[in-house]
């Protein structure tokens, strides 16, 4: 299988996942009728669309995405139940909230005046803009809407592209398009194989996307800023309000901002360079060691894209790496931490994943029980990475600063004070390049997330 191939294969992985069922509802499920929410106890109907931006299961068949996370925070402070209902595209779950099959539409919906004429606008999450994204071998770019003529561009059918487009249409000569049943990431996906010029997407569907498809390249915003929310029919005018109360109260502001730091703020500023070689390493190195990396799990509870991730940050994949000041292996473990795990040999692969995979446990078991995941997690990973003696000091300093020692997001702000005069020297372990951690964090879970579509995938060294 070639890298390009794969890739195709990883982006489909996150747009098709077991267990969601896809089209019209059965029809057995009844109409919404009611006007009032639901009682304490009762079910709120929501259609969604399955993609990595709105509801997807992930690699433990568990739901997930940002549409889910928020509509089952919203559900349970009112003590509901959520059945979710998943379409195939965004006319699909527009035509369910039509026909009053659903209370609710949360599907990465952009806020527009023409829907505005046909349903009840309820609370924004995300801001976002409309990006025109062609091949960055694509020769020349269009950089202006004029430049956009006579190139083949194709869009969701029904979507918030197509009105956009046809806006252009009216206003500028030469720019034709087609409108697509295929959703958007299935035509960023042929837009990377090049079987297509450009195609319209949102800002945070490109952001995940061209993670896995690095020569898509985004030629010019077609809006100045657009929101994404959900919608609801006109009737449930109360449900609306309660949606609203939600969204503007304390939980609803925490529970969006958690949404973001979960899905998109680790992803940072693209770079071309690092994601196509991850890309193609995934490919050419991973197999040779996926097997290690699934024992690995197995024996500690560390997932295996984890620590797969782990292991590209420390090395990209090579079992013979050997840095300056003497970190060797895959894992990249000195000699001190290698020894205590009784790892003779750490340029052997096997040796090596086991040994950083039982490090990594430990940093995570000596963490406290009570302290909720991901944050656990994010927090072994930078005790892997700088010691667990700095961070123990930066846990300390940030009660001092009246911080949360067990979040991820304070302590995001305080290890880089490890490096800051000011602070260190009141520490017990000095001095350290506190932001290193950090950074580091971040780019493991973008690895991570990159990684997780290919093992499944993948075949084993001996298969």
């Amino acid at each position: 299988m070639c890298p390009r191939q794969l890739i195709v294969i990883l982006l489909l992985s996150l747009l098709v996942l077991p267990g969601c069922e896809q089209g019209e509802p059965p029809s057995e499920s009844p109409p919404v009728t009611q006007l009032d929410p639901p009682e304490p106890g009762g079910i709120l109907k929501v259609a969604t669309r399955n993609s990595a931006t709105t509801y997807y299961l992930d690699r433990d068949e568990t739901p997930a995405g940002p549409e889910h996370d928020l509509v089952e925070s919203f559900a349970d402070a009112h003590d509901w139940q959520v059945e979710w209902m998943l379409f195939e595209s965004t006319s699909a779950v527009l035509q369910a909230l039509k026909e009053g099959k659903v209370q609710l539409a949360a599907a990465g919906l952009t806020h527009l005046p023409s829907r505005d004429e046909h349903f009840h606008r309820g609370p924004t999450h995300t801001d976002i803009v409309e990006q025109l994204v062609c091949h960055r071998d694509m020769r020349p770019l269009p950089r202006q809407i004029e430049e956009m003529a006579e190139i083949d561009i194709r869009v969701t059918a029904d979507s918030s592209y197509a009105e956009k487009l046809q806006s252009l249409v009216n206003q500028h000569t030469g720019i034709v398009f087609e409108e697509d049943p295929r959703t958007t990431e299935m035509l960023l996906a042929e837009v990377a194989e090049k079987r297509i010029d450009c195609t319209l997407a949102d800002s945070n569907i490109v952001q995940i996307v061209r993670r896995h498809f690095p020569h898509l390249e985004i030629a010019m915003n077609l809006t100045s800023g657009d929101w994404l929310g959900w919608y609801l029919p006109p009737e449930h005018q109360a449900l609306a309000e309660m949606a609203d109360q939600w969204r503007e109260s304390t939980e609803g502001q925490k529970r969006i901002a958690a949404m973001e730091d979960r899905y998109y703020a680790y992803i940072g500023e693209f770079d071309f360079v690092d994601l196509r070689a991850l890309n193609q390493r995934i490919g050419e190195r991973l197999p040779h060691f996926l097997d290690l990396f699934i024992k690995a799990e197995e024996e500690t509870g560390m997932p295996a894209d984890l620590l797969a991730a782990l292991a590209y940050q420390e090395s990209h994949w090579d079992p013979q790496a050997v840095s300056p000041t003497g970190v060797r292996g895959i894992m990249m473990l000195t000699q001190n931490t290698a020894e205590s795990l009784g790892v003779d040999n750490r340029l052997n692969p096997a040796a090596a994943i086991d040994g950083g995979a039982r490090y990594l446990a430990d940093r995570h078991q000596r963490l406290p029980d009570t302290l909720p995941e991901p944050d656990r997690t994010y927090l072994a990973l930078a005790s892997y990475n700088i010691g667990r003696g700095h961070v123990l000091d930066a846990q300390k300093l940030a009660r001092e600063l009246g911080k949360d020692p067990h979040s991820w997001d304070d302590m995001k702000e305080v290890l880089p004070l490890k490096a800051d005069k000011r602070y260190y020297p009141q520490t017990r372990y000095g001095y350290a390049r506190g932001y290193e951690p950090v950074h580091y964090v971040q780019r493991i879970r973008n690895y991570q997330d990159v990684i997780s579509a290919a093992i499944e995938w993948l075949p084993l060294e001996d298969g």
